[in-house]
């Protein structure tokens, strides 16, 4: 496979030295579970990279949906986008508050509606205020309304429908899930009410947590490979990812797009949707996992 890193993921250096690039839009993608009890937006009204607009993924979302911040249609996210002021032929830059956690989620949103030009901050915001670098607060100012064209691409995404035809056609082995080991075990509960314990029969364990360094920066390509290794996949498969709600399955996702595998899909739904249906089957246990983290974890 390649190495797409510099295709994906922008240093923090690079976006200080084009923080002002009139094609530049920068994205706070900052979200919380809800056991955290945090303000994704106020924190971002408090500090921000400046010029950084906010990305709000609950609310750019199919809101009509009872599962959370499923993916909207391509009307209303060019709608969001053109009133945010984000037009076609623009260089996309995402970040989040925690290093990195829920900016790919909205990385694969934008490639998701056919934005090529969309790379995650490497380290995120952890990392800019780490190297001192300038903040802002408050709201950003308004830009003006530009035109973007959505054009969903299905081959990033997976449903229900599709999770229960990979299960019966025997490709168990290619869904990864990017939830904690306890998580995925059943043996801690889920973060969301309602939902039963464990994991979709036959999936595979890998924790987004290992994909990255203290720091909040994404592991070297080799170490990621690696990773994969362990669980006997060798990344270029047609790989599935998952998670609680879609959110850290994207930064699976990414993790392999540095290697070069750009079409693994995300299943939106995610265990919100998976372990919320009585029908379906379950598995608990520890099932394939990826080992211990490489040094420096």
């Amino acid at each position: 496979m390649g190495d797409n890193r510099s295709k994906w993921l922008v240093e923090t250096d690079w976006l200080a030295a084009h923080l002002s690039a009139p094609d530049i839009v920068v994205l706070d993608a900052s979200w919380h579970l809800p056991t955290s009890k945090r303000d994704a937006r106020a924190e971002y009204e408090a500090e921000h990279i400046p010029g950084a607009l906010f990305f709000d993924i609950d609310e750019i979302a199919d809101t009509e949906s009872d599962l959370p911040h499923m993916l909207p249609s391509p009307v209303k996210f060019a709608a969001r986008m053109r009133k945010m002021g984000i037009g076609d032929g623009m260089r996309i830059v995402v970040y989040d508050s925690d290093g990195l956690f829920s900016a790919a989620r909205v990385w694969w949103m934008f490639r998701v509606m056919g934005a090529r030009d969309v790379a995650v901050l490497n380290g995120g915001l952890k990392k800019w205020k780490a190297e001192g670098r300038p903040l802002e607060d408050g709201a950003a100012p308004a830009r003006s309304e530009r035109h973007f064209t959505a054009r969903r691409n299905a081959r990033l995404v997976r449903d229900l429908a599709d999770m229960k035809a990979l299960l019966a056609d025997g490709g168990a082995g290619r869904i990864v899930d990017a939830r904690s080991p306890e998580r995925f075990a059943g043996a801690s509960p889920e973060p969301r009410p309602g939902l039963r314990a464990g994991h979709i029969p036959g999936s595979r364990n890998l924790h987004y947590a290992l994909l990255l360094n203290e720091d909040g920066t994404v592991r070297s390509n080799a170490e990621i490979a690696d990773l994969l290794k362990r669980l006997g996949l060798k990344g270029d498969e047609p790989i599935v990812t998952t998670c609680g709600s879609g959110v850290t399955a994207a930064i699976l996702a990414l993790a392999l797009a540095l290697l070069g595998n750009e079409e693994v899909a995300v299943y939106d739904g995610s265990w919100s949707e998976w372990g919320a249906e009585a029908s379906l089957p379950v598995e608990t246990g520890p099932a394939e996992t990826a080992e211990a983290a490489p040094a420096g974890q």
